[in-house]
C-alpha cells in the first residue's frame, strides 16, 4: 500500500461522524417510500434497471450494453440515462449530430455503438420516461442505466451489480466508504451479479460469497469477469491492434477503477505507461499535448496509445489532433462463469415477452 493510498484510506475513516449521518439520511429516505410517505411510480411498460449500492465501476455500460446485444435482435428497445457529466440539462433524445458533450460519455457510447437503438438522457426519469414512449411509440422495453437508487421509478426488473473486490455487504457508507445506498435496499433487486471476478473463481468461494449476500429465495445470483476484445482504431472499426508481449503501451484512461485493466495489460504487454484522469474527464488541448509528448518519449519499435471505450467517446472531437498517433479502443464485455449466462439470458427476455402490469404503489 503506497502513502497516497493509506493517507486517502485514514482520511476516510475520520469522516465516520459524516458516514452515520449520511447512512441515516438513506435509511429515513427509504422507510419514507417503504411507507408510501414518497411515492413510487409505476409503468404499465417493460422497465429494466441496471444499478448498484455503491459510487464507483461495477461494470453498469458494459453491462447495458450486453443487455442491448442480448434484446436488441429481439424486441425494440431504448436507453434512458441520466447524462452524468454532460453540458445541457433536461431531456433529449441522440440522433445523428449528437455529440458527448450533450448526453454524456456512456450514452454517446451506447449510441454509437448501436445506432439504431433509441438513446435518450433525462436527470428526471418520471418525466423522462413519457417523453421517450411518446417520441418512440414502438417501444418494447427501456433500460434505465445507473437507477437503482431512484426510488421515484418502480422498475419491473432491477439488475444490482457489486464488484467482486468490494462486495457491498463488506463496505460502508460514504464518505468513508463507496455505499450511496442502504445494504437493506438489495432485496428490491431481482437478481444480483458480482461483477470482475477472477476467471478461475471456484465453486466454494461462490457459494460462500452467495451465503454472505443472504439473496431471497427468489433472487438469483450471478457471477461475471471481464472479458477484454481486440483493439480497434479510434476512428477505424477495421484497424485492430492484437496486443502482445512486445508491445509497450501509454494508457489513457479517466474511468472509476482501472484496476482490472491495468492488471490486464502488465500480463498481456511488454510494459505500459499511465496517463490517468478523473472519471468522467473532459479532455483538452492541453491533455492532447501532454499524451503526445508522452507517447513520444516511449522509445519502442511496437508501441500504441490504448484507451476505454468511455474515455475514446471523449476524445473523438480532436480528430485532426489525433490523425497522426496509433490511438487504440480496447472493448469489454461481461462474461458469466458456471455457464450460467443462459439461465440470466431467458430470465431477461421472458420478463419482457411476460410482463403483465402489477401496480407497486
Amino acid at each position: 500500500m503506497n502513502f497516497n493510498t493509506l493517507f486517502l484510506k485514514s482520511f476516510r475513516v475520520l469522516l465516520l461522524p459524516v458516514a452515520f449521518i449520511y447512512a441515516l439520511v438513506i435509511r429515513i429516505r427509504n422507510w419514507m417510500f417503504d411507507k408510501h410517505y414518497l411515492k413510487s411510480a409505476s409503468f404499465n411498460f417493460p422497465l429494466i434497471c441496471v444499478g448498484n449500492l455503491a459510487v464507483g465501476g461495477t461494470g453498469k455500460s458494459p453491462m447495458v450494453e450486453y443487455l442491448l446485444h442480448l434484446l436488441n435482435p429481439q424486441f425494440k428497445v431504448g436507453t434512458l440515462s441520466r447524462g452524468y457529466k454532460r453540458k445541457t440539462k433536461g431531456y433529449a433524445l441522440a440522433n445523428v449530430n449528437t455529440t458527448a458533450l450533450e448526453i454524456g460519455d456512456e450514452p454517446m457510447l451506447f449510441h454509437m455503438k448501436f445506432p439504431m437503438v433509441p438513446v435518450a438522457v433525462g436527470e428526471e426519469r418520471l418525466v423522462a420516461i413519457p417523453q421517450l414512449l411518446q417520441d418512440i411509440p414502438d417501444l418494447q422495453a427501456i433500460i434505465l442505466d445507473d437507477a437503482f437508487q431512484h426510488r421515484s421509478i418502480n422498475a419491473g426488473f432491477n439488475i444490482l451489480l457489486t464488484e467482486y473486490s468490494n462486495i457491498y455487504v463488506q463496505d460502508f457508507y460514504l464518505p468513508t466508504g463507496d455505499l450511496r445506498d442502504e445494504k437493506a435496499s438489495a432485496k428490491r433487486a431481482s437478481v444480483i451479479i458480482v461483477t470482475k471476478c477472477p476467471q478461475d473463481l471456484g465453486n466454494e468461494k461462490k457459494q460462500q460469497i452467495i451465503r454472505s449476500l443472504k439473496p431471497r429465495a427468489d433472487q438469483q445470483v450471478f457471477f461475471t469477469r471481464i472479458a477484454y476484445g481486440v483493439p480497434y482504431h479510434i476512428f477505424n472499426y477495421d484497424d485492430e491492434w492484437m496486443l502482445t508481449p512486445r508491445d509497450e503501451v501509454l494508457l489513457v484512461c479517466g474511468i472509476a477503477n482501472p484496476k482490472p485493466l491495468k492488471d490486464y495489460l502488465h500480463e498481456t504487454t511488454h510494459t505500459y505507461y499511465q496517463q490517468d484522469y478523473s472519471d468522467h474527464h473532459i479532455f483538452s488541448i492541453d491533455d492532447l499535448n501532454e499524451i503526445r509528448e508522452k507517447f513520444n518519449q516511449i522509445h519502442a519499435k511496437d508501441k500504441i496509445i490504448l484507451t476505454t471505450e468511455k474515455d475514446a467517446v471523449r476524445l473523438m472531437k480532436f480528430r485532426d489532433e489525433l490523425a497522426n498517433l496509433p490511438m487504440y479502443v480496447l472493448p469489454i464485455r461481461h462474461e458469466f462463469l458456471f455457464g450460467e449466462g443462459e439461465q440470466f439470458n431467458t430470465m431477461v427476455t421472458d420478463f419482457i415477452r411476460n410482463f403483465s402490469f402489477k401496480s407497486m404503489t
